[in-house]
């Protein structure tokens, strides 16, 4: 039990830290690249195709780099017409459920079909095609299966608790247990 409280552990230190200060960081970058391209716009009737492509990388990387951080918060989307009336034990049968045969198949298919894909995109040199944009497009594209790595870890935590509450003792956080909503209580 004690190794899986540390793996618990890990995953969620990995990701509270990504979502925390890299994810928020990028997200006060985001905030002062669309203030500019307005700006830009409508101050000085220009644009710039450089800056329109930063501000959609960016929003690409925070949607998903924000993942991990979002399902270690239980913040994801659910529909929570039957989970919400559940019991502990049975939400945690469903979380483990749902670890196994989505999460872990999708991380699985995300990961083997981006990483060549990453990896051609470097090997090319691949880069935008507009004139004056972004110079490494496989950078962006690197970001897909890193973000789905920290998922799989957040999954493996996630599957790890929901077994913990099933079959050992509480979910290994030390908090205490969920409510209907999913909130700490």
């Amino acid at each position: 039990m004690k190794i899986i409280k540390k793996i618990i552990a890990l995953c969620d230190a990995v990701n509270e830290w990504i979502g925390s200060y890299l994810v928020s960081a990028a997200v006060f970058i985001f905030i002062a690249v669309i203030f500019s391209n307005v700006v830009m716009r409508y101050v000085f009737n220009t644009s710039s195709v450089f800056m329109s492509e930063v501000e959609w990388h960016l929003f690409a990387f925070i949607f998903l780099m924000g993942a991990g951080y979002t399902l270690l918060h239980d913040r994801h989307v659910r529909v929570d017409i039957f989970y919400s009336t559940m019991g502990e034990k049975k939400r945690a049968l469903v979380n483990l459920l749902g670890v196994l045969f989505f999460l872990l198949p999708s991380c699985y298919l995300v990961l083997t079909t981006s990483i060549p894909w990453v990896i051609t995109s470097y090997t090319v040199g691949e880069v935008s095609i507009d004139p004056g944009g972004i110079p490494a497009r496989f950078a962006l594209k690197a970001v897909l299966p890193i973000a789905y790595c920290l998922i799989l870890m957040q999954g493996l935590s996630l599957g790890l608790k929901s077994f913990l509450v099933l079959f050992g003792s509480g979910d290994g956080s030390g908090k205490p247990p969920l409510s209907q909503s999913g909130n700490q209580v």
